[in-house]
């Protein structure tokens, strides 16, 4: 990410599903996708990540 910041994904942890919700820059925007994919599919395991960004600059 450009100015740093956080990212939110969730993974189905169902055996051979291997669906995700991609990077969601909203906590709620993972946990949602979690929701929705439990309703259509049953799956109700999720593997969740936070994921966050430094910015390092070099000192001359």
């Amino acid at each position: 990410m450009p100015d740093g910041g956080v990212t939110y994904e969730a993974f189905c942890a169902t055996s051979g599903c291997g669906e995700e919700s991609g990077p969601q820059e909203e906590r709620e925007a993972a946990q949602q996708w979690c929701l929705r994919h439990t309703g259509r599919t049953g799956h109700d395991l999720f593997r969740r990540v936070a994921t966050d960004h430094a910015r390092v600059t070099r000192e001359e």
